[in-house]
């Protein structure tokens, strides 16, 4: 199988895809990281859909796997008939887009909880078919950075639950009762670059502050810090 994305949660992943006795046939991201493993083919790249032959070419089982993976499949790869699912962070569709930006505004609203959701790859934004759910909850005084940190275990989680299903069925539709995730408290949407840069507007919102309370990951997240005021 294939691994597209970038991080510690990539590397996590193709690490327990190892551990589970699993070949790796290719990782693709940015760049490859000092931890990642040289026994394990990494093609750096940096829009996917460029290498779609490779990619076609380089799978075993013509399975694909998005892990905290910030490039948008297109119809070169969409068309390659690969299965390509993504882990993504955060309950859909309520809350599309970058899960770093989805989180702040989850917190923003109150949300209760949040999730980890497992879907499968469309010619949309994470819009395709919802295989599985892992949801989490969200103390009330719990900051971002505590957040962050228990969705992404969820993520991993979920992760290590769906691998074997997957595998076993090529044509696996998913987990019979897939709950939605999170409570959406107000309407749920698309949380790109536009709603990342109009966090200013709510400074005066009582949640603002430890939804914005990055911590040490401030360092990990340069666009959402430099959009904070």
């Amino acid at each position: 199988m294939i691994f597209v994305g970038e991080g510690a949660l990539l590397w996590r992943a193709v690490q327990h895809t190892l551990d589970s006795g699993l070949a790796v046939d290719l990782v693709c991201g940015p760049a490859a990281p000092r931890t990642a493993r040289p026994d394990v083919p990494f093609l750096a790249v940096a829009d996917v859909n460029t290498v779609a032959a490779e990619l076609a070419g380089a799978g075993t089982d013509g399975l694909v796997w998005s892990v905290n993976n910030r490039m948008i499949f297109r119809a070169p790869v969409l068309s390659t008939g690969l299965r390509i699912l993504n882990v993504h962070h955060g309950p859909l569709p309520a809350y599309r887009g970058l899960p770093e930006v989805a989180l702040v505004y989850a917190i923003l609203r109150g949300e209760p909880e949040f999730a980890a959701t497992l879907h499968q790859v469309d010619e949309g934004i994470d819009t395709g078919r919802t295989l599985a759910v892992e949801s989490y909850p969200i103390g009330p005084n719990d900051p971002y950075h505590v957040v962050l940190r228990r969705g992404l275990q969820t993520c991993h989680h979920l992760f290590e639950r769906c691998l074997p299903l997957a595998v076993a069925d090529p044509d696996w539709t998913g987990e019979r009762t897939r709950p939605t995730g999170a409570t959406v408290a107000d309407g749920g949407g698309y949380f790109g670059r536009k709603a990342l840069v109009r966090l200013h507007e709510y400074r005066s919102h009582p949640n603002f502050k430890r939804a914005t309370d990055l911590g040490f990951l401030a360092d990990y997240l340069p666009e959402l810090t430099a959009a904070l005021p």
